[in-house]
């Protein structure tokens, strides 16, 4: 339930079906306080994708890319925070010192680290096959995606322990 009291903090409300669509997403490292996200997907259909992210006070979603997929070249997402601060890291110049905390057991699979900070109201573009990992600050984070469509199941992400099975929380 944290996840639902978290969004409506941020003033965004959840229809009772939306609650009880909302994915866990632990990538199978059985580490969710530290490596993981909550989703909501509001529409994912051939054309394009809208989702929320929530990020706990220092969870991370780990270091990955969106492939090509047939004609696909792949997704193109652009990240908006909404609430809270997320610390976003992609391919380029390296940020030094970054302000993320990498976590210890998975530091050899992040690898970029050109750091983008966003505040509410700011939105970054990820293109196509660009490798990129985010992590929430002290007080959390609430993310809007706004994608071409999603294909989770094709991402590659670095570490090779990661399982890209969704779960969903029916509380």
């Amino acid at each position: 339930m944290r996840t639902v009291e978290l969004l409506r903090a941020a003033g965004i409300v959840l229809t009772p079906e939306e609650q009880k669509q909302i994915e866990v997403a632990c990538f199978g490292l059985n580490d969710l306080p530290q490596q993981g996200l909550e989703l909501i997907t509001y529409i994912n259909n051939d054309r394009y994708c809208a989702k929320d992210l929530v990020l706990f006070p220092g969870q991370t979603c780990p270091e990955h890319l969106h492939p090509p997929v047939g004609n696909d070249p792949g997704k193109m997402e652009t990240f908006r925070c909404r609430w809270g601060k997320v610390l976003l890291y992609v391919e380029g110049e390296a940020t030094k010192p970054i302000q993320a905390n990498i976590p210890a057991q998975s530091e050899p699979y992040y690898t970029v680290f050109h750091e983008i900070e966003l505040l509410p109201g700011q939105q970054y573009t990820i293109q196509p096959g660009t490798l990129h990992w985010f992590q929430a600050a002290d007080t959390g984070a609430i993310v809007s995606e706004f994608s071409s469509t999603s294909r989770d199941e094709f991402d590659i992400f670095t570490d090779p322990h990661i399982q890209r099975v969704p779960v969903i929380l029916n509380d």
